[in-house]
């Protein structure tokens, strides 16, 4: 039995460098952030944390997750190919965070305490703190790292901020508890929980117009790595949509019980989500309009998938061809997929 536990032990410990790839889950309501196998679905480890962690985000370089247990007010920095913890940071309440497309800040919103902050990356001191409104939800950017973009849950806006001149330049109403937001050609696509909509919103107009409609509990909406789909998920009803990135039409959805949530993909095309409601992962196939689900912890919120397989980096949506939507937009749209570079690293 000993002997057991001490090669158990031994393998959890080994680097996943030989291993398949890998995916994060964050488990909300059991306060863990679960590592599972991608090939076999299943659990590597579980790690605890403090409290709440919602929401995560890849540091500039691409080396690390950046996990905001919101409930705990820490961050903790976790090594991306191979899960080990390598430090925790003190920080107030982050929910939603973001670094700017051109690595120097990370912006934080705070939902329970109503305060958008802005911290030098490289060193995670407190810039600027405002205080807009009623809780601050999800963030975005503009390309060029000047301005970033918070929906407001509670006041039925997004809010404007200049990161140079650290102000706040205008809040719009766009309809109630709006939720995800991200930049796309150069308009702001957000998702209207207390609806069933997303609406979009010029940035330079502050003109919002209706979008399109998915369900109930309309949330969060994220770019495919290849550039050529928008996903959108609707909470309430339980839907994920693929859109035309260009015209946003609708062109197929999925119901998909549990009520996806944040969404990551793998380089085959396939869509992983969180299932809020029923503590399940699902994994979706669209073009054989499939789905497998695996269980996970309780509330699981954010998710990210890791490639460990030869040739292929965590970031490798960031450097495929077309890749100009999203909180981190590319600042230029990208050729054919064989002849696309690297991405710089300021911009993943």
């Amino acid at each position: 039995m000993q002997l057991r536990k001490l090669l158990l032990a031994l393998a959890l410990s080994a680097p996943f460098a030989a291993r398949a790839d890998m995916l994060y889950v964050l488990n909300s309501g059991e306060a863990s952030i679960l590592l599972l196998d991608a090939t076999t679905r299943e659990e590597i480890r579980r790690i605890p944390v403090l409290r709440e962690p919602h929401h995560l985000v890849l540091t500039p370089d691409a080396t690390q997750l950046v996990i905001g247990d919101s409930g705990g007010n820490e961050l903790i920095f976790m090594d991306a190919r191979t899960g080990e913890v390598r430090r925790r940071e003190r920080i107030s309440n982050p929910y939603h965070l973001e670094y700017s497309p051109d690595g120097r800040f990370l912006v934080v919103a705070s939902l329970r305490r109503d305060q958008v902050d802005i911290y030098q990356a490289a060193t995670l001191e407190l810039v600027h703190r405002f205080r807009p409104g009623d809780m601050p939800s999800h963030v975005a950017f503009s390309p060029d790292s000047r301005r970033v973009f918070v929906t407001m849950q509670g006041d039925a806006a997004v809010v404007a901020f200049d990161l140079e001149s650290r102000t706040q330049l205008w809040s719009v109403e766009v309809g109630p508890q709006p939720a995800g937001i991200i930049w796309h050609r150069g308009k702001l696509l957000v998702g209207i929980m207390g609806s069933d909509h997303f609406v979009s919103l010029d940035p330079e107009t502050r003109e919002v117009t209706p979008a399109f409609t998915l369900g109930r509990g309309a949330h969060t909406i994220f770019p495919s790595p290849d550039g050529r789909a928008l996903f959108a998920t609707s909470r309430v009803d339980s839907r994920l949509a693929e859109l035309d990135p260009e015209t946003l039409a609708v062109r197929r959805t999925w119901n998909i019980p549990g009520g996806p949530d944040c969404l990551t993909f793998d380089p085959e095309g396939r869509v992983w989500m969180t299932l809020r409601w029923s503590g399940r992962v699902a994994v979706l196939d669209p073009e054989q309009a499939e789905w497998q689900t695996i269980r996970v912890g309780r509330s699981p919120h954010g998710i990210f998938f890791k490639p460990l397989r030869e040739g292929l980096s965590g970031d490798f949506a960031a450097a495929m061809p077309g890749a100009t939507s999203g909180s981190r937009p590319l600042p230029a749209p990208r050729g054919a997929p064989e002849a696309a570079p690297a991405a710089p690293a300021a911009v993943r």
